[in-house]
């Protein structure tokens, strides 16, 4: 079918302004180039979360304080974290995506004063409470702001793409970070990411745009679909409840809620690992956790790309996400166990690679699986809560792990068992998931499945809808 009639588009005027009415080359080239900078804004998220554990040794040198102290304030940021996405949820569908992500980026570069202008454990903690308020709604903001640029079958790349930022955050970063501290101090650390991130607002008011898919209708009109091809149908709402309660909903979640534990582990304390354990240098320690962050982008991308093959070759999601995400989860713990048991430093750190940075690939998974257990409406808020639950693993990994630091025998006791703990706990809600992760029969218990007898009370669209993505 033809494209609509395009209105006038004299250089200029409001139509040549609105996406809505740009071909689709400009279209796709301007979602893209939005897609890349919002890559960015991730990938500095993940900086501002990473830098804490990079300058942990000597912060807690200059400001005397315990492994059980910095634990608690590496937990501080998830405080916040969670709380400020479900009120941020409502929010979203109200506001434009452009001007939440220019407050959160702005808040990032605020959260750093407190930190610079008194050094001391009570602004340490004020800094990353706030910090945790502006970094909690990212995921799912950016998510949407980078939906609304791709039609439904295309957003998958893009969302993939930014998710990445997850981790190639720390892969640049992190041994930037580490240099910088080494040369001019941890302070100087902080600061910069205060002024990359005011200098990224500056860029985002000047090119940032919200795109032209904000429904299917919208979709259908711009693209040219009749309605009579691609209907848009009816949809009810399901309970929030019963999606939650749901096996599949449960135990995806719990994997990543684990997975999400065992990562915060990794950043938060891996550097003093590295350093005062290995006996690496601050600036080496800094580098070695890229490694983890480095095989995460490629798991991350890895496994999405497994997933989204096996269900186009027809295998039930089941597999093709539930088993995919169960045993990437077991995979992660069983590596990170055995990290802990063997002798050979090097044959540890090549497992400690795989198991922590396996963990982030399993939150597109859970995502995906999450998206499937609600109908396209309420698809937005089912992902803000799973993403505000899974998130709440770094609330509980910093300050459980600094109490076994500090109160073990030797640091390297302390740090095997943080990191057998966080392992453990990954290996048995992997297999958990293995197990009870069942989209096929928990939509059918839900009345999503259009040949069960609730359909008629819960319709939904067909198409399989497309998952947001977090860090």
């Amino acid at each position: 079918m033809s494209a609509p009639t395009l209105p006038d588009l004299a250089p200029g005027s409001a139509s040549a302004r609105d996406p809505r009415h740009w071909s689709s080359t400009k279209r796709n080239r301007y979602g893209w180039f939005i897609t890349v900078s919002l890559l960015f804004l991730m990938m500095l998220s993940w900086a501002d979360k990473a830098v804490l554990g990079i300058a942990a040794v000597p912060l807690m040198k200059d400001l005397g304080i315990t492994p059980e102290q910095f634990g608690l304030v590496g937990s501080a940021m998830f405080l916040t974290f969670g709380i400020a996405q479900l009120v941020a949820a409502p929010i979203a569908n109200k506001v434009s995506s452009k001007w939440i992500l220019l407050v959160l980026c702005l808040l990032w570069s605020i959260a750093q004063a407190p930190i610079l202008l008194f050094a001391s454990l009570p602004a340490l903690w004020a800094s990353r409470l706030l910090l945790g308020a502006g970094e909690g709604p990212l995921a799912p903001v950016l998510m949407h702001g980078i939906y609304k640029w791709f039609p439904e079958k295309k957003g998958a790349t893009p969302a993939a793409l930014a998710s990445s930022g997850v981790t190639l955050g720390i892969v640049a970063f992190a041994p930037v970070l580490a240099w910088v501290i080494g040369q001019f101090g941890w302070q100087t650390a902080f600061a910069l990411l205060a002024i990359v991130g005011l200098v990224w607002a500056v860029f985002w008011v000047i090119a940032g745009k919200e795109g032209p898919y904000t429904s299917r209708q919208a979709e259908q009109e711009i693209d040219g679909i009749a309605a009579d091809e691609e209907p848009v149908m009816e949809e009810r709402k399901v309970p929030y409840l019963r999606t939650i309660l749901s096996p599949s909903w449960v135990f995806a979640v719990l994997a990543s809620f684990f997975g999400y534990w065992t990562f915060t582990l990794a950043m938060s304390w891996g550097p003093a690992y590295f350093q005062n354990v290995l006996g690496f240098t601050g600036q080496q320690s800094g580098t070695m956790i890229a490694l983890p962050a480095a095989w995460g982008a490629i798991a991350t991308v890895g496994l999405s790309a497994l997933t989204q093959r096996l269900h186009i070759k027809g295998v039930p999601t089941q597999k093709a996400r539930g088993w995919v995400l169960g045993g990437s989860a077991a995979f992660a713990g069983a590596c990170l166990v055995a990290a802990t048991l063997t002798d050979s430093p090097v044959l540890s750190i090549a497992l400690m690679v795989f198991g922590f940075g396996t963990a982030p690939a399993l939150f597109a998974i859970t995502y995906l699986v999450v998206a499937e257990l609600t109908t396209i409406a309420q698809r937005g808020a089912n992902l803000s809560i799973a993403n505000a639950v899974l998130t709440t693993g770094g609330v509980f990994a910093p300050a459980v792990s600094g109490f076994l630091i500090g109160g073990a025998g030797t640091p390297a006791d302390g740090y095997k068992a943080a990191f057998a703990l966080a392992g453990g706990l990954m290996l048995a809600f992997g297999i958990l998931a293995l197990l009870f992760v069942n989209q096929q029969r928990d939509r059918r218990r839900l009345g999503l499945d259009a040949t069960h007898p609730l359909a008629s009370a819960y319709p939904v669209e067909a198409d399989t809808p497309r998952a947001a993505v977090n860090a």
